[in-house]
């Protein structure tokens, strides 16, 4: 994938060549996703492309196969000198630039919130400073000389998208020297209204336009104002006036008017661009259409209409349809129209249900679903349902039940309350049927009734019965549909009224007459199609060819060849159908389009069609095709059509154009450039105002304001002929239909509401139209306007297109971080490697970055016709989008560059100096905090009857319990079946123990002292040969055996462990031995370098002559040696004390005696696993119930079985035995229940583990298993760590808590605010509050044992409200590290460390663990209150990133949630990178959806940046054998 940081874009494929080589050892990652970082040149030295060194792309035209509706030759070139540009500079990687460096405020309130609207030059007025506003007049004026240079036309037509004389440029000065009179205002930043003094009152920012109020006077009494403006008597007593002074002083800092993350993590707020072009127009003025001219013959409705033409001229074409040769397949006549209207109109009214109960009544809605190809059967539907009063919903056929956007089409039938489809015969037999012939219900749709429509199928009406003709009134006509950016579907209202008007206002603005023809090749259900191909041709009896889409993909000129063969007057067609007729045309001699007099192009509003109009203008021209032809429209589902160019017989006068300043647009400014400069949009007009209309542009968030005359706006129309409502939607109908403009005065213009069309643009001078995008399409990007038509355009105008499919690429923006994100995603074609991919993806982003100055957050290529297509074959972009957030797109390369486009993260933080020794220390104070110490009880002062106490070693305790009790049962093992394997009574154990010491001192032939490693699997084994290493005075060290089915990877950690310890004798059972010395252990190491190695299932008979006994408690009793979860092996030191201390603290913690019974499901290998499966019971002389944690992978309810069986009160187990168990058993609980499964013994379940408490995991076992008797509290968690094996065990005493039936939460688990922990601060929160991290308490210190919370860095101590490294002081710490590698002197200092000031004395010992202490209300057995202690993480996994500190398991968390195939997931740094490693459950196409959605929660969560994505299988992430990460080993096979 790509490359980043030093590697730049010539390295992309020795790159990949090196990955590739790279992953096929090991476990090769699915997917390996490194992403785009910046290093464009700053914007400062970008050299401007001048005409010269653009005009030699002029040459390079590129064959027919082009665009159809992006296309555009001068953006084509803009775009290639851009590249060009972007190569003279050598670019690195192929990433955006940052456009500047954000000035960053000091703090926040110097901050002036970004100003977008066009007010800021009346907010000086409001601070008494007026000279900044010029003249209205002298605004005006210039704004006229503008709009004159702006906007004018060209006789001249190329194949150029933009033809304009030249002239902007003198425009340009004089536009300068407006602004420099303008930008004189002072743009002071809003005062500080944290402090109050009484000298003036807090200034309020007001909404622009209101003035600074004078106090009104009152009789004699003067007033004052308070901050907020209530008047105050100055009568008043002097101490009442210091009172209200007090209230006016804001409690708490008052809410900031824009987004304010937290405290320390103020996002980065874009600052306003000073340069950013402001509007400089005078106020707009609303632009009246021409009058509608009333016509004597026009009639009352549109039924009256075809009752007319029906009956008068029965014989006339109504509407002529076409196979797919292109033959006329059926003429419909206005008599056949006539007479089979009212034929579905009678059987609509009296066929469906029964005479009493009429299925549908006037009013009701049906819906029409008719296919593209059968305009006649849709046309004799849509005028049934007009005559029988009944309100037709025309929608498209659904293709499956899963198409895309047909769920919310059903929302809308369902919200019309539709219970009968309208359909043809052809149409219902191609629906989608069940085995029984049935329709099935669609997802979403109410339950239909079809209805076939065609005459065969219906009953002739009566001769008496009429249909009642009425003139058009306020009832609904018909409700057309509209698919919103969101991809919900709405119905617009149309009434009859308004659909008659509509027919008039178009007739006069196209001249249209009687039986004209006209060719149609839009959709005819809706919108231009509809309008002029249904309607409107009706009320003027014309002929309509209609053309269907199926034909056009066949052959693209048909239409062109039907108006020369019908010699056709008008023909309605979209910019793509003649970029089509462009690519087929190959010099036919027979075209001859001078009948033409009317061209509409029914997407003319959107600007990139301007290109296809000028291209085929400029080859049809000599084909009788005149200029003034062309009549590009404007139409919004709301508003109808809003503007249509008037067919004119003079060639003279030609169009308007404009070249606008692409840049000036992204802030909602016109402004003039020259067409030689790259980022320029040309724009034509769409004519003028519909007959009968008033149109202005209102700004487009906000309260509609009117547009000053140099802003774009959106459009808005006040009409009889519009939509009236969005069907069922109050709310959303009177945001849209009931707009009331203001003028700059705050009053409205008219006493008419205005409708939203959802376009933006402007009018120019002549009261031209011009649509610059749509509002669906705007993306607002760090405060500036981007339309994502334009962006599609220059994504296509990079060549070569061979990669991607033209017309089907989506632009869409995602909300990431609180700013909007530009995504790119295109169908790349299957031919295409991923290395020509990668390269035009890189193309891509230069041209957006050089012509945009944007960004883009992520460029996606999937599979060719894999998009979700909307029914006429155009890319479904909000199921696209929909795909793209869920993780469903399935891409075949992805390009990500959050690096380039996300500029708001927080500052860096700088490390503040720590407190140092010499701040004041009382007590227990540091700066105002207590300080984070606590302890565990004394071990000193507790009183017990603890025999074993008079004993130094525990060689001596196990002697004296054989002598004592000798038939105590201390062990007892079990197998897989539950059933008793083996147990160990005490005189049994040290018997065992000492023909084990015989062996060892005769066969191994071992001094005291000499070091032994016991490889032995869990069990009775292994316990008594650590006693008889001690019975012979040798130093044992528990090793894991070799897993017999992995020894590759499994036996080179058992010799390095041999090897480190220095062991001198290996002991073992006689079928490891075997496995030792196998052909597979000779494969993976060198057998030969064994140390000896003694067989104990062949022990001697005899005792030894003497037990060994210690000189002094403070030798070695034994090792410790363990992998950390950062992949460091540790091996420390147990001296004889420590030992003994160590197993009456948990005897004193756990309150264990010989009557007592324990289970214990842990790895008896290191730490405190080790502890409780071979010492504790021997101390303490309670009874061990052990089970193997690997037995549970057979049988996973054996441990909860024992426990329940043996009726245990304390039982043990660690993380990964806790995980098996709730996957394992989740759906079993009945099952375990009815066996006699019974948990409510249980008054304490320890995890033992060497990490964060896992909550998560905690909580889901406790909910899983309370049903079977498990107290919600039982469950609880240890600390242990290399310096100490436990911190804490053992929760606070919960067990009288829950005797004295205390309900309510878990007093143990705190929420703490996620951003603070980042800068070492602990700042408590509630649950559920933004940002909040569960932590649960470690368990409860154990006695003995004291702990400190200390500054990692300066060693310093610090306050409870800071998060530092544990440091513990306890009678049972290790004694120091084993190792023979010598670095002993990076290590030094974790077993004595002592504090830089405070208490200087106590030697500490570091955990390497961060965490923190809080005093709870709970009380200990003693009256004192409970110090919990808090672990969040581990030191050396703890990454330093932008100057904060995170913990992987953070972000993991979130990494996990972000897709449901995400199962598991390590985080670590690699040089400088954020590294994410995430395992895949799924198929590999599903890899690179994980990738945007990874760094999303990332950047949304944690401010950060992923620098690399890798997928990989499932199980490829190393876990250690007490189920913790080895991120280490990751960052290593990385």
């Amino acid at each position: 994938m790509l490359r980043t940081a030093n590697i730049g874009v010539c390295d992309i494929r020795e790159a990949a060549a090196r990955e590739r080589a790279a992953s096929t050892a090991g476990n090769r990652p699915l997917f390996y996703f490194r992403f785009g970082v910046d290093q464009a040149l700053p914007q400062e030295r970008r050299t401007p492309v001048t005409p010269s060194s653009s005009s030699r792309y002029h040459r390079r035209r590129s064959s027919g196969s082009r665009d159809e509706r992006y296309r555009s030759d001068v953006h084509t070139e803009a775009v290639q000198a851009a590249l060009a540009k972007h190569k003279e500079r050598k670019m690195a990687v192929p990433m955006p630039s940052k456009r500047r460096s954000l000035v960053v405020q000091t703090s926040m309130d110097a901050y002036t919130p970004p100003d977008t609207s066009s007010g800021s030059e009346d907010e000086g007025s409001v601070q008494g400073d007026s000279q900044g506003t010029p003249t209205s007049s002298q605004g005006s004026i210039n704004m006229e000389h503008w709009i004159s240079q702006a906007i004018h036309g060209s006789t001249t037509s190329t194949t150029s998208s933009s033809s304009t004389q030249s002239g902007g440029s003198g425009a340009a000065h004089r536009l300068a020297d407006v602004m420099a009179q303008t930008h004189i205002e002072n743009h002071s930043a809003p005062p500080d209204v944290t402090t109050y003094t009484s000298e003036h009152s807090i200034q309020v920012e007001r909404p622009q336009g209101s003035t600074a109020r004078v106090a009104p006077k009152y009789g004699n009494a003067e007033l004052m104002e308070t901050g907020d403006g209530v008047p105050v008597s100055s009568r008043v007593s002097a101490k009442i006036q210091q009172l209200v002074n007090t209230l006016k002083r804001p409690k708490r800092p008052p809410l900031r008017e824009f987004f304010v993350d937290d405290f320390e993590e103020l996002l980065e707020v874009q600052q306003p661009d000073p340069n950013q072009p402001k509007p400089e127009g005078a106020q707009m003025l609303a632009m009246r259409g021409e009058q509608l001219g009333v016509v004597t013959n026009w009639p009352p409705s549109l039924e009256a209409a075809l009752q007319r033409w029906g009956t008068i001229s029965p014989k006339a074409p109504c509407l002529t349809t076409m196979d797919t040769n292109g033959k006329p397949l059926y003429i419909l006549t206005y008599g056949k129209l006539w007479t089979r209207s009212m034929k579905v109109a009678y059987n609509i009214l009296h066929k469906l249900g029964t005479k009493q109960e009429p299925m549908v009544r006037p009013g009701d809605r049906v819906t029409l679903v008719f296919p593209n190809n059968d305009p006649a059967a849709f046309m004799v539907a849509f005028y049934g349902c007009l005559l029988a009063e009944v309100v037709p919903v025309p929608i498209e056929v659904p293709l499956t039940r899963k198409d895309a956007g047909s769920q919310q089409i059903g929302f809308l039938l369902g919200s019309c309350g539709v219970t009968v489809a309208l359909t043809s015969d052809a149409c219902h037999k191609g629906l989608p049927k069940s085995p029984t012939g049935e329709i099935p219900q669609f997802k979403g749709w109410p339950k239909l009734l079809w209805f076939v429509t065609e005459s065969k199928h219906l009953s002739k009406p009566p001769r008496d019965w009429f249909p009642h003709i009425k003139d058009a009134n306020n009832d609904t006509a018909y409700i057309e549909y509209k698919t919103c950016k969101d991809g919900s579907v709405l119905g617009v209202t149309v009434t009859r009224i308004a659909l008659l008007t509509h027919c008039q206002a178009l007739t006069q603005a196209c001249g249209y007459t009687e039986a004209e023809t006209i060719v149609n090749v839009l959709d005819f259900k809706k919108d231009v199609g509809l309008w002029h191909g249904i309607l409107t041709s009706v009320m003027n009896m014309m002929h309509v060819i209609s053309i269907p889409y199926s034909l056009m993909k066949v052959n693209p000129l048909s239409w062109i060849q039907k108006v020369c063969q019908y010699k056709a007057k008008v023909a309605c067609v979209k910019s793509r159908d003649m970029h089509w007729a462009l690519v087929a045309h190959r010099d036919q001699r027979d075209i001859n389009l001078s009948s033409l007099r009317m061209l509409i192009v029914a997407d003319g509003a959107n600007p990139w069609s301007i290109s296809s109009c000028d291209a085929f203008l400029n080859v049809f021209q000599s084909k009788g095709l005149r200029q003034e032809v062309i009549c590009p429209c404007a139409s919004s589902p709301e508003a109808l059509t809003v503007a249509i160019r008037r067919p004119t017989d003079d060639s003279n006068q030609p169009p308007g154009r404009g070249v606008l300043s692409m840049h000036g647009l992204t802030y909602g400014v016109i402004r003039v450039d020259s067409e030689e400069k790259l980022s320029v949009l040309t724009v034509q007009d769409v004519g003028l105002v519909m007959p009968g209309a008033i149109m202005c542009s209102v700004k487009p968030d906000g309260i509609p304001q009117l547009c000053k005359t140099d802003e774009i706006g959106e459009l808005c129309v006040c009409a009889i002929a519009t939509g009236t409502s969005y069907y069922g939607l109050s709310g959303m109908t009177k945001n849209t239909f009931e707009v009331f403009p203001m003028t700059s005065s705050g009053g409205p213009i008219t006493e008419y509401p205005f409708i939203r069309t959802g376009l933006l643009g402007f009018i120019g001078p002549g009261g031209l139209v011009f649509v610059i995008g749509k509002m669906d399409g705007l993306m607002v990007v760090s405060g500036r306007r981007h339309n994502a038509d334009d962006i599609v355009a220059t994504a296509l105008a990079v060549e070569p297109m061979k990669f991607v499919y033209r017309g089907r690429i989506a632009v869409f923006s995602v909300s990431v971080l609180h700013d909007e994100r530009i995504v790119i995603v295109a169908e790349q074609r299957p031919d295409s490697t991923e290395e020509d991919s990668f390269q035009w993806m890189s193309r891509v982003l230069q041209a957006i970055d050089s012509i945009h100055q944007v960004g883009v957050y992520c460029l996606a290529l999937v599979p060719a016709n894999t998009l979700p297509k909307t029914p006429l074959g155009g890319i479904h972009l909000s199921e696209t989008k929909q795909l793209f957030l869920e993780g469903s797109l399935h891409p075949c390369n992805v390009l990500m560059c959050p690096h380039t486009c996300v500029t708001n993260l927080p500052k860096p933080r700088q490390k503040q100096p720590e407190i140092g020794p010499a701040s004041v220390m009382v007590g227990n104070l540091v700066s105002g905090k207590r300080i984070a110490q606590a302890s565990g009880r004394d071990l000193g002062q507790i009183e017990d009857n603890d025999q074993a106490r008079k004993f130094l070693f525990l060689s001596e305790v196990l002697q004296w319990r054989a002598q004592t009790t000798p038939d105590h049962v201390l062990y007892t093992l079990l197998n897989c079946r539950g059933t008793i394997a083996n147990s160990l009574t005490c005189v049994q154990l040290h018997k065992r123990a000492e023909k084990i010491a015989v062996m060892l001192m005769e066969r191994g032939h071992l001094q005291d002292g000499d070091h032994v490693a016991l490889v032995y699997p869990p069990g009775i084994d292994l316990i008594a040969a650590f006693y008889g290493c001690l019975y012979a005075g040798c130093v044992p060290i528990t090793v894991r055996p070799p897993h017999p089915q992995n020894i590759a990877t499994t036996l080179p950690t058992v010799k390095m462990i041999v090897e480190v310890s220095r062991s001198a004798c290996l002991m073992t059972t006689q079928l490891i031995c075997k496995l030792l010395r196998s052909r597979e252990a000779a494969a993976a190491v060198d057998i030969r370098t064994w140390p000896p190695v003694l067989d104990t299932d062949d022990l001697p008979k005899k005792r030894p002559a003497q037990i060994y006994k210690p000189s002094n408690p403070e030798t070695l009793a034994y090792l410790d040696f363990s992998v950390s979860t950062t992949g460091m092996l540790a091996g420390v030191k147990m001296s004889h004390a420590a030992t003994s201390a160590f197993c009456r603290s948990i005897k004193l913690q756990c309150e264990l005696y010989p009557s007592r019974e324990v289970a214990i499901c842990l790895d008896p290998y290191c730490g405190l696993g080790f502890v409780l499966w071979c010492l504790c019971s021997v101390y303490s002389g309670h009874q061990s119930i052990l089970i193997p944690p690997s037995e549970l992978e057979t049988n996973p309810a054996l441990w909860l079985l024992a426990v329940s069986q043996y009726k245990v009160r304390d039982t043990f187990c660690s993380y990964s035995v806790m995980e098996l168990c709730t996957k394992g058993l989740g759906s079993q609980t009945e099952s375990l229940k009815a066996r006699g499964l019974d948990l409510s013994r249980v008054r304490t379940c320890v995890v033992v583990a060497e990490e964060r408490p896992r909550i998560a995991l905690t909580q889901s076992f406790s909910k899983l298993f309370k049903d079977l008797g498990l107290h919600p509290r039982a469950v609880s968690t240890s600390l242990g760590c290399r310096v100490n094996l436990a911190i804490c065990l053992q929760p606070h005493r919960l067990g009288k808590l829950a005797e004295q039936g205390t309900s309510g939460p878990d007093p143990t688990t705190v929420y703490v605010d996620m951003r603070a922990l980042r800068h070492d601060r602990v700042r408590l929160v509630e649950r559920g509050s933004p940002h909040s991290l569960p932590l649960m308490e470690s368990g409860k210190i154990l006695p003995g044992v004291r702990i400190i919370i200390a500054n990692p860095e300066t060693k310093g101590p610090l306050g409870d409200s800071h998060l530092g490294e544990i440091w513990v002081h306890s009678t049972h710490n290790a004694s120091g590290y084993f190792t023979i590698y010598g670095d002993e002197s990076l290590q030094s200092d974790h077993f004595n460390s002592r504090l830089s000031f405070g208490d200087t004395q106590t030697i500490w010992a570091r955990t390497g663990y961060l965490g923190f202490l809080r005093r709870t209300e709970l009380t200990d057995a003693n009256g004192e209150r409970h110090d919990a202690l808090y672990v969040v993480g581990a030191l050396d996994e703890a990454m330093e990133l932008r100057g904060m500190r995170y913990h992987p398991i953070d972000i993991e968390t979130s990494v996990i949630r972000a897709h449901k195939s995400i199962t598991e997931c390590a985080v670590f740094t690699w040089t400088n990178l954020l590294v994410v490693v995430v395992e895949l459950d799924g198929s590999e196409q599903e890899a690179l959806d994980l990738v945007p959605l990874v760094t999303n929660v990332v950047l949304e969560e944690h401010y950060l940046i992923v620098g690399v994505v890798v997928v990989v299988d499932i199980g490829v992430i190393p876990i250690n054998s007490r189920g913790e990460k080895q991120r280490n080993d990751c960052s290593d096979g990385l």
